[in-house]
């Protein structure tokens, strides 16, 4: 439990960079995120949680400061091996699902195996085994405006799962959901990590969400200002985490 697995120290972000408009958005951010861990980043809109998920998901790079994502520089990578990582490495649950319309959740799934190479058949596989897992199974051949958004959501967490990656990355998860579907969500986010020994990182604004969580890191102005170890155990308090 104590591999690390995410090292940042003195993570600068900034945009604009030498010009009049230069914005610093993250200012020296220092974390480490060990394997197996359920992590949230709580933060408000314009804390600076959003660019410190790009930056963790290597959908960006820090401006400067040192990240290490299981014990590699990213920044001495190429836009190619980042892409590499983030194709096996992570997996992405965003808001906005992010399904293709015109494909069915079965095919939505097998589409990251699909780049990466993985056969026919072996894909559909692994695509039934992850939406059975999620508690899709019954829901294979529809299309993602036959689905409400906690089935998008599922199908979403599915597709996330689809190389095994063994970090799990959700951008605020549960906004597009009402409190139970958003408890469902929660549950298989739970699921993947007790079960699935993934190590979980979820960027929220929702204090009581976080709460369900290990450990909660919080974001305010670019800084990370607060860390806690909630007591609430979610296996035995159904209540915590729910949004009103």
């Amino acid at each position: 439990m104590d591999e690390m697995v995410i090292e940042m120290a003195g993570i600068i972000k900034s945009f604009y960079v030498g010009t009049p408009n230069e914005l610093q958005i993250l200012h020296g951010i220092n974390m480490v995120i060990k394997k197996g861990e359920f992590v949230s980043i709580v933060g408000q809109s314009g804390s600076g949680k959003s660019t410190l998920m790009n930056l963790i998901g290597a959908l960006d790079r820090p401006t400067s400061g040192d990240y290490r994502l299981d014990g590699e520089d990213i920044s001495q990578l190429s836009d190619n091996e980042l892409s590499d990582i983030r194709n096996q490495k992570i997996g992405f649950v965003f808001q906005t699902f992010n399904l293709i319309p015109r494909s069915n959740a079965l095919r939505n799934v097998e589409l990251p195996l699909l780049y990466n190479g993985v056969a026919a058949g072996a894909r559909s596989r692994r695509a039934r085994e992850l939406l059975e897992l999620v508690e899709m199974g019954d829901r294979l051949t529809h299309l993602p405006n036959e689905l409400s958004g906690g089935q998008k959501q599922r199908v979403a967490i599915a597709r996330a799962m689809a190389n095994d990656p063994s970090i799990i990355l959700a951008d605020e998860p549960t906004g597009a959901l009402d409190s139970k579907t958003g408890r469902l969500v929660m549950d298989i986010f739970h699921k993947l990590h007790r079960q699935e020994k993934k190590t979980v990182i979820l960027i929220t604004h929702n204090e009581r969400l976080a709460s369900e969580t290990e450990r909660v890191l919080t974001i305010v102005d670019g800084r990370i200002v607060s860390e806690r170890f909630p007591a609430a155990d979610p296996a035995t308090d159904p209540a915590a985490g729910q949004e009103g």
